[in-house]
């Protein structure tokens, strides 16, 4: 599915958050927004998903402005992960994945449904967890069973909010994998909310680095992670390196760390 962003606009009280983004994404890329605190890549996510409507602008699902969309046709097409979830009931591992194929059932769930979720549950080295309630879990066997529940949906988008957050390194990996390899397996596009530089060098098609609401870059890794434009919106001096065609960030500084007093002992 390409998904067009036009000129959108979104505001809190008091705060204009996006100011004019437009986005073109291709139907099977990897896309991984980047950029500090506060520059408006959650809201972005939630924009397009349409948990946050904006003030203006147009997001149009392969031409189909998403304004004349119902929510479960949305939901068909758009599988949502956010950056964590507390669930108010209890429910097994095995229930909430199967939450992800509501859009596609009405009252009863079919075989194709539970062999779709067992599929799923496997691929997600989840299926040993699958009668265990989901409160129980640690946060992030929470993450991973919040990104088989999007996958179960079999969406044409998946918009993931943080997904590597709450897993130590040996999870990040397999999680970016298995994005990776949905990607190809099942031709879905993949926009990634993402903190880690090198992670998103190292799987993403494509990286918006985004700044005070607007994108201030766009384009593949190579041509985004420069010192400039580390230094420019992060305010942090970096070293970049590349090792087999994978480019390496290093943080090397705050770009105004000479003017933190050496007496502190900082940096």
């Amino acid at each position: 599915m390409r998904v067009k962003v036009e000129d959108l606009y979104f505001s809190y009280p008091g705060k204009d958050v996006l100011k004019g983004i437009n986005l073109d994404l291709k139907e099977t890329d990897i896309v991984c927004v980047l950029g500090p605190n506060g520059s408006g890549k959650s809201t972005l996510v939630k924009c397009i998903e349409g948990l946050q409507p904006p003030q203006s602008g147009n997001i149009i699902f392969d031409g189909t402005n998403s304004s004349k969309l119902s929510r479960i046709e949305i939901a068909r097409l758009i599988g949502y992960v956010p950056q964590s979830s507390s669930q108010l009931f209890s429910a097994s591992v095995f229930d909430t994945v199967m939450m992800g194929r509501k859009p596609h059932y009405s009252w009863r769930c079919s075989d194709d449904d539970i062999d779709i979720v067992a599929d799923v549950l496997e691929q997600m080295g989840l299926a040993n967890l699958s009668m265990n309630e989901y409160n129980c879990l640690s946060g992030g066997q929470q993450q991973r069973v919040l990104i088989a529940r999007a996958l179960a949906q079999q969406p044409e988008l998946l918009l993931l909010d943080e997904p590597t957050s709450a897993l130590d390194i040996a999870h990040q990996l397999e999680v970016m994998e298995i994005i990776h390899n949905s990607v190809h397996k099942r031709g879905i596009g993949v926009l990634m909310v993402i903190h880690d530089l090198n992670l998103a060098s190292r799987y993403a098609d494509k990286i918006i680095m985004m700044k005070d609401g607007i994108v201030f870059a766009c384009g593949a890794p190579e041509e985004i992670f420069t010192k400039e434009n580390i230094e420019e919106v992060y305010g942090v001096e970096a070293n970049i390196f590349s090792h087999e065609g994978i480019l390496s960030v290093i943080p090397v500084r705050r770009s105004d760390a000479k003017l933190v007093p050496e007496s502190l002992g900082i940096f």
